[in-house]
C-alpha cells in the first residue's frame, strides 16, 4: 500500500493568529452578550448540559453557508463533514455519520435517503435558511431515538408563526470563481388580515470547479486499487471532471395568525443535478416535493404552555446515471411524519414536554439497466414513538432528563427477487433472506449540571441511544455506481445501542468564554460496512469489477476532547476564538472504526464596527492513518485559510451588505478522511476560490 508523505504543516500561522488575538483584545469594546434559544423545541432543550450549536441567519450564517448542510458546518467544534464532490455532503457529528446523524427540516424528518449513502445529497437548499442547530443528548430525543451523533435541524421559516406588520424579505446574489458558481435567492413576507404569506426561491448553478495540484492523491502516475485486481489513477489537473452542481427551489407557506397561536401550510419543489468525481465517473438527477402542516396553540389549558402539531409528506427520487449519461438506477422514498407535543408549567422547579410521533415511509432502489432488478426491495418501514423530557433549576444546581420508546417495523416486499443473475461476488457471502423485522427501542438521558460560581459550571451527561438497522443495511443486494460498490445487506442485523459519557466544564459570562467537553460513546453491535476484499464478476455488465461491501456488526467505541476558547465574540469591536477538536474510533476487538475525522487545531478573529465586518479562520487538520483495516492511507493532513470582508449599509428601507469571501487562500489540497476511498483518493476539495456577493434584507 502506498503511503503519502506530506510536509508538515504551516504551525507558526496558528501562532501569529493566536498572538495576534491577544494582542488586539486590549482594542475591543465591551458589549452585552446576545443568549440564543433554539427554535425547533421547548425552552428545555437550550440545555448546557449537552453542548448545542446554533448558526443564526445574518452573518454568521452567511460566511459560512455552503451549498451543501455538510459544507455550511464543517468546520464547527466537533463537527466534520463529508465531500462527494460539490453536490452531497452529510454533516459527521463526534466521528459518526449517516443514519447516526438525523437531518430535520423545521422539526421533522427532511425525507430523503442520504443517510443511506454519501453520494445521496441532502435534501434541503441551504441557500434560504434562517438557522441551523445541532442538538444531541436529551434534546434530541424529543424527535429520535437512534441519532446518537445528534441532530440537526435546518430552520426555513417557511410557515410563519407571527404577522409582519409590513413586507419583507432579502434579496441574495453571488460568483463563485473557483467553479464559476452563480446563485441567487428570494424571500418575501406578507400579510393579509390575520394571515401571513411566505415565498421563497433559489437557485445555485455551479461548474466542475478547479483543483490543486493532480486529482489523485499522490500525483498523476499512482494507481490505486479500490475494486480489487483494478488499480485505477485520475490523472486530472485543473478541473475536476463530475464535480458541478445545479439546484433549484420554490417554496410557498401560508398561515393563520390568531392571538392563541398558529395554523400553516406549506408546500416545497426542490431539484438538484449534480456529478460524482469517481474515477467510474457519473452523475446524480434528484427531485422532491415536500408538505408540511404545523399547529400551535399557546396556553391550551389549565397547567400547560403549548400545544404543537407538525406533519409532513415528502415524495423523493433520484436517478443516478453512468459516465455514458444512461439511468443505472432509481431510487424513491415517500415519506410521511406527524407529531404532536405538550409543554406543561413548572412543576416543583421542572418544566419540559412530552409527546407521540409517527412515521411511515417505502423505499425502493431498482436497477434500471439490464434486468431491472432491485438493489433494495421495496420495503415499509413504519415507527410509533412517544417521548418525555424534562429540566429542573434548583439554585445552583440543574438537571435533565430525557426519555424516548420507539416501536420501529421493517416490512420488505416477500416476493421480491434480489439476484438477478448469477453473480459471482468474489468469496463466501452472506445469502440474504427478505424477512419482516421489528425492534423495540428505548433511549433515555440524565445529565447534571453544578454552577459553582457565577457563570462558571461543570456538567455530566449519561445517553442511552438505539437504533434499528435501515432498509438498505438489512436487505440491500446490488451494485451502487456512484460508490463503486455492490452492497448486501444482513437481514440478521439486531438493533443497535450506544452508551455515551460525557463531562464538560464551561464559562458562560464575561469577554472571555470557554467550554471545554471530553467523553465516550460505547456501542454494542455498531454496524459498518465491510470491504471483504472481492469483487463482481459479471462479464463485463454493470457494476463488474465493483468491491463487495457486506453490512456486519461489532462492538466499538468513539472517545473524544473538544473545547474552545472566545473573547468578546461575535460582538462589536475585535473578537476572537481559538479551539480544537478530535475523536476516534476503534472495535472493542482490535482495530479502528471507518471514516474516522481527523484531529483539528483553529484559530478565528473578526472585527465589527460602523457596518463592517472582517474575519479569518484557520484550521489545521492532521494526517490521519489510524484507517480501518481495508482502507487505503493516510487521508493527508491540511492548511484551512478562509477570509471574508463585508461592508452593510442601510439606504431608505433596505439593508444591502456587500461582501467577499476568500476560500482555501493557501490552495491546499484538503481529502477529508471522512469520505469513502472511491473520492477521497480522487477528488480533493475545491482550491483557492473568490466568492463576492450582495444581499439586501428589508
Amino acid at each position: 500500500m502506498h503511503q503519502i508523505n506530506k510536509p508538515l504543516a504551516k504551525r507558526k500561522l496558528i501562532c501569529a493568529l493566536v498572538s495576534g488575538l491577544i494582542s488586539t483584545t486590549a482594542f475591543a469594546q465591551s458589549e452585552p452578550s446576545l443568549e440564543i434559544t433554539a427554535t425547533g423545541s421547548q425552552e428545555a432543550v437550550q440545555s448546557i448540559l449537552t453542548p448545542t450549536k446554533i448558526l443564526q441567519g445574518g452573518d454568521e450564517l452567511l460566511n459560512k453557508l455552503g451549498t451543501t448542510l455538510g459544507a455550511t458546518l464543517a468546520n464547527e467544534l466537533g463537527v466534520s463533514a463529508t465531500g462527494y464532490g460539490a453536490g452531497s455532503s452529510r454533516p459527521v457529528i463526534r466521528g459518526l455519520e449517516g443514519a447516526r446523524v438525523q437531518i430535520l427540516q423545521n422539526g421533522l424528518s427532511v425525507g430523503d435517503v442520504s443517510n443511506i449513502s454519501q453520494d445521496h445529497a441532502v435534501g434541503n437548499n441551504m441557500q434560504n435558511a434562517h438557522q441551523v442547530e445541532v442538538l444531541r443528548g436529551a434534546a434530541a430525543l424529543l424527535y429520535g431515538s437512534g441519532s446518537s451523533g445528534g441532530l440537526v435541524n435546518v430552520v426555513n421559516d417557511r410557515i410563519l408563526t407571527n404577522l409582519p406588520d409590513r413586507p419583507t424579505g432579502a434579496v441574495n446574489t453571488s460568483y463563485e470563481t473557483v467553479n464559476n458558481g452563480r446563485a441567487g435567492a428570494l424571500e418575501v413576507d406578507g400579510a393579509f388580515g390575520s394571515v401571513a404569506v411566505h415565498v421563497d426561491t433559489a437557485i445555485n448553478n455551479a461548474d466542475d470547479y478547479r483543483i490543486p495540484g493532480y486529482a489523485s492523491q499522490g500525483g498523476p502516475n499512482q494507481e490505486w486499487s479500490i475494486n480489487p485486481g483494478e488499480p485505477q489513477s485520475v490523472p486530472y489537473s485543473g478541473k475536476l471532471p463530475n464535480s458541478y452542481s445545479n439546484q433549484n427551489n420554490l417554496g410557498v407557506g401560508v398561515s393563520y395568525i390568531g392571538q392563541n397561536g398558529y395554523t400553516g401550510v406549506s408546500v416545497e419543489r426542490l431539484n438538484n443535478n449534480y456529478g460524482i468525481p469517481t474515477p467510474e465517473g457519473g452523475s446524480i438527477n434528484q427531485s422532491q416535493n415536500r408538505y408540511d402542516l404545523q399547529h400551535q396553540t399557546r396556553d391550551p389549558f389549565a397547567g400547560f404552555s403549548s400545544f404543537k402539531f407538525s406533519a409532513a409528506n415528502s415524495n423523493y427520487n433520484h436517478t443516478e446515471f453512468n459516465n455514458v449519461g444512461e439511468a443505472a438506477s432509481l431510487w424513491k422514498n415517500i415519506a410521511n411524519e406527524a407529531r404532536f407535543e405538550l409543554a406543561h408549567n413548572p412543576i416543583a422547579g421542572w418544566k419540559g414536554a412530552f409527546g407521540a410521533q409517527v412515521s411511515a415511509a417505502s423505499l425502493n432502489a431498482t436497477e434500471v439497466g439490464s434486468g431491472s432488478y432491485a438493489i433494495v426491495p421495496p420495503t415499509k418501514t413504519n415507527s410509533n414513538a412517544l417521548f418525555w423530557i424534562e429540566e429542573g433549576r434548583w439554585n445552583s444546581l440543574q438537571g435533565n432528563l430525557g426519555l424516548r420508546y420507539n416501536n420501529v417495523a421493517q416490512k420488505p416486499n416477500l416476493g421480491t427477487e434480489l439476484v438477478p443473475e448469477p453473480v459471482n461476488t468474489g468469496g463466501d457471502t452472506p445469502a440474504i433472506s427478505i424477512q419482516n423485522r421489528n425492534f423495540n427501542l428505548l433511549s433515555y438521558s440524565a445529565g447534571g449540571l453544578w454552577n459553582f460560581m457565577q457563570g462558571h459550571g461543570a456538567g455530566v451527561a449519561y445517553t442511552v441511544s438505539q437504533r434499528a438497522p435501515s432498509a438498505q443495511e438489512l436487505y440491500s443486494y446490488g451494485a451502487h455506481e456512484s460508490t463503486a460498490t455492490f452492497d448486501i445487506g444482513n437481514s440478521n442485523l439486531n438493533k443497535e445501542t450506544s452508551h455515551n459519557l460525557e463531562f464538560n466544564i464551561q464559562k458562560t459570562s464575561g469577554l472571555v468564554r470557554a467550554k471545554a467537553s471530553v467523553y465516550a460513546n460505547k456501542f454494542n453491535n455498531y454496524i459498518y460496512g465491510y470491504y471483504t476484499g472481492a469483487a463482481i464478476d459479471n462479464g463485463g455488465e454493470e457494476g463488474n469489477g465493483f468491491s463487495v461491501v457486506t453490512a456486519q456488526q461489532a462492538a466499538a467505541t468513539i472517545k473524544g476532547i473538544e473545547g474552545e476558547l472566545t473573547y468578546n465574540w461575535q460582538q462589536h469591536g475585535v473578537g476572537g476564538r481559538i479551539f480544537g477538536d478530535a475523536s476516534q474510533g476503534t472495535f472493542d476487538a482490535g482495530g479502528n472504526l471507518p471514516l474516522q475525522p481527523a484531529p483539528r487545531l483553529g484559530a478565528e478573529l473578526a472585527h465589527q464596527r460602523n457596518g463592517w465586518l472582517t474575519n479569518a479562520t484557520y484550521i489545521y487538520s492532521y494526517q490521519q492513518n489510524r484507517l480501518a483495516s481495508w482502507e487505503i492511507g493516510p487521508a493527508p493532513s491540511y492548511n484551512l485559510l478562509n477570509a471574508g470582508i463585508s461592508y452593510t449599509e442601510k439606504i431608505k428601507d433596505v439593508n444591502w451588505t456587500v461582501y467577499m469571501n476568500l476560500k482555501n487562500l493557501l490552495n491546499e489540497q484538503i481529502r477529508y478522511a471522512t469520505t469513502p476511498m472511491a473520492v477521497r483518493l480522487f477528488a480533493p476539495q475545491p482550491g483557492r476560490s473568490l466568492m463576492v456577493g450582495l444581499r439586501g434584507t428589508f
